[in-house]
């Protein structure tokens, strides 16, 4: 199979595009023929070598989290059918979607809704997962509440927006001015152009903080939390960074893996709650390319390579 791989952790150079062995179905998988499969900042945050886990990690290895394709195979167990169209995020710890098959755990793969495509379905998996994750089953907003959200062009924020929307919250979020209308076209009920203004001196009393920044921001969205409130976060390591109050909670969304979180993905859209974000297509060749824009955050929705 083709596939964009590394040999050794680094820059965007390392990432390489060849061929590589077809993967085979272990008992309770399925090999699916990946037709789409998004790209994270995860996936630069793996290749340059940021994980503790990397010590144990062979070459060479396929980065990637999440896809949309058809089941070619079926092991032993696994209770999906050849040609099912499925959609899903790889077992945690795990990398390896930037390819053109993968052998995957069934249990943790949902069937792709027949109206949405393979490359939509690609761009909402893991940002969805991320999202509900954070904001229900972590955050725990509620109907009436006040959230901020920030960096809403993003995939993950863009989806956390509108399904705080669909909760009933009231949404507060930050982006650049460019990026003004698309967040404000997400449902976000105020939007902050954070090169103009600090939402410290304009946002308080919120319920809730969703980050999807990091760095400085992260550590300032504690400011706007009412006494009682609390924060999730998901760009700031594998820990909330602590508050400088005794008053809030900062939390890390654990973000686990199955099947009945994809199917909320999946309800969610069917539902019209949510819609796929905007999306820019690459090759797996351009593996390299699509870090580097990746990596610089100057983009909004979903980078995805279109594998078939």
């Amino acid at each position: 199979m083709k596939a964009a791989f590394i040999d050794q952790f680094g820059g965007p150079e390392v990432l390489h595009y060849g061929d590589l062995p077809d993967p085979v179905a272990a008992d309770g998988e399925v090999v699916v023929d990946v037709h789409a499969a998004s790209i994270n900042a995860a996936d630069w945050k793996f290749r340059g070598g940021e994980y503790g886990r990397h010590a144990n990690v062979k070459f060479p290895q396929i980065p990637g989290r999440d896809f949309s394709g058809v089941v070619s195979t079926v092991g032993s167990g696994a209770d999906l059918m050849v040609g099912d169209a499925v959609f899903g995020v790889i077992a945690a710890g795990k990398e390896g979607t930037y390819c053109e098959k993968i052998a995957i755990n069934a249990a943790i793969v949902a069937t792709k809704p027949e109206g949405l495509s393979h490359i939509n379905a690609a761009a909402l998996a893991l940002t969805g997962l991320t999202a509900i994750d954070s904001v229900e089953n972590t955050l725990k907003l509620q109907r009436g509440e006040t959230i901020l959200i920030q960096g809403g062009a993003g995939g993950v924020a863009g989806f956390a927006i509108q399904f705080a929307k669909h909760l009933g919250a009231r949404v507060i979020s930050t982006t650049s001015a460019a990026n003004i209308d698309y967040v404000r076209g997400l449902g976000a009920d105020q939007v902050i152009d954070y090169n103009a203004q600090d939402f410290t001196k304009i946002v308080s009393g919120c319920d809730a903080v969703f980050d999807t920044v990091g760095g400085d921001v992260a550590k300032k969205s504690y400011l706007v939390l009412k006494p009682g409130g609390r924060a999730a976060f998901i760009a700031s390591g594998a820990d909330a960074p602590k508050p400088d109050r005794t008053d809030v909670t900062g939390l890390r969304p654990p973000v686990p893996r199955s099947r009945k979180a994809m199917e909320r993905v999946a309800e969610l859209f069917v539902a019209g709650a949510i819609r796929p974000p905007e999306v820019k297509l690459y090759k797996l060749s351009q593996a390299a390319e699509a870090h580097r824009l990746s990596q610089s955050r100057h983009f909004r929705g979903k980078l995805v390579f279109q594998v078939r």
